[in-house]
């Protein structure tokens, strides 16, 4: 039995309890936690913006080291440190094989299968993972090794938030040396995505959040010009960019808002990405005089573009060589029973990345 962090059904409180977690089976690991990162998209899954099998673990940003491994498992051990990922592409269904595995039609199809039990009830890790637990079982395609010189606390963020901006930037953007960017929203991927900024070499980089807080803490990691958020976004980035606007803007948020003004603050010619999860309802609206006469891409980026099992890999090497400062990243740390409230604070607009100890 292990504790776990259980969410019954959409909008409730997460309650700890004890899990029944069975050993791994053919082609699985079991992973004891040491640390999972609150992710936007565990509060999406919360409150049923994203849907997800219930009752749920949640948390799909972790680390640990392996416990025990089930047959056929070769490429891990037991006491290995490792960084889970909650998307681990199969590399032969349609997606795989056009080189989107970050599209994988069955990357988190363990998300749909129970895994464990509570008091007899079926239980469903979040998005393949249930990391808000002190262990969980995965497969083996889930797990990568971590260098020595990245605490897990730090790998943990690697699996979901660090890949995510960084691979906007590197993978889906292609930002180029030299040019500017514009990051909207500086949660755990924006503050990310600023990190990966200025791994590209990227010249300008202009971050925009309503916390002064996060603000300083994007300048600390290289940004260079810090926008209050509120303000007309597209007049201020083209005073800060020979009147042109940004080669490239990201929007980590996902309102419908911050698209727009993300979009309007770009140069002719320039993208935008959007990082940010929304909801279904809202809407976006351009005119067409408008879409042909800029001629700016917009686009979607789902999980950076990134091969995990490629990309991960390269993302810790720069952590361990000193490129990436993921500890910079983490604001709070917190047991299994103030998820809630790590909630609550993401909502809020509070702090960068909190960290689950379980």
């Amino acid at each position: 039995m292990v504790r776990a962090a259980v969410l019954s059904a959409p909008g409730e409180s997460l309650r700890v309890a004890e899990l029944d977690l069975p050993e791994p089976g053919p082609g699985q690991v079991r992973v004891r936690i040491a640390a999972t990162g609150v992710c936007h998209s565990d509060l999406s899954l919360a409150r049923g913006t994203l849907r997800q099998a219930m009752p749920v673990v949640l948390g799909h940003e972790s680390a640990g080291t392996v416990v025990s491994v089930g047959e056929g498992v070769a490429s891990c051990a037991p006491g290995d440190r490792v960084v889970l990922c909650w998307a681990p592409p199969d590399g032969t269904c349609w997606y795989c094989l056009q080189g989107e595995p970050w599209l994988c039609e069955t990357s988190s199809s363990a998300a749909g299968t129970p895994y464990a039990t509570v008091e007899g009830q079926d239980v469903y890790p979040g998005l393949s993972t249930g990391g808000f637990a002190e262990e969980t079982v995965v497969s083996e395609r889930a797990v990568l090794a971590v260098p020595d010189a990245v605490p897990l606390e730090h790998a943990a963020l690697v699996g979901c938030a660090v890949m995510t901006g960084v691979g906007a930037v590197l993978n889906t953007a292609q930002v180029r040396a030299g040019q500017s960017v514009l990051v909207v929203g500086l949660g755990g991927v924006g503050l990310s995505v600023v990190q990966g900024a200025v791994l590209a070499g990227a010249g300008k980089v202009i971050v925009v959040d309503r916390s002064p807080e996060k603000l300083a803490l994007a300048m600390s990691m290289g940004g260079t010009d810090a926008l209050e958020a509120g303000g007309e976004l597209a007049k201020q980035v083209r005073g800060l960019t020979e009147r042109r606007g940004a080669d490239h803007a990201f929007d980590c948020v996902g309102l419908a808002d911050t698209i727009r003004s993300s979009w309007s603050a770009t140069r002719r010619g320039g993208m935008t990405t959007v990082v940010g999860i929304g909801g279904k309802d809202s809407q976006v609206s351009f005119s067409p005089l408008e879409l042909f006469h800029f001629a700016r891409t917009l686009q979607g980026c789902v999980y950076g573009s990134t091969n995990p099992l490629v990309d991960i890999p390269k993302v810790l090497t720069h952590a361990a060589e000193g490129r990436l400062d993921l500890g910079a990243l983490i604001s709070g740390t917190v047991g299994l029973d103030g998820i809630d409230g790590a909630f609550a604070d993401m909502a809020a607009g509070r702090g960068a990345r909190t960290i689950v100890v379980p």
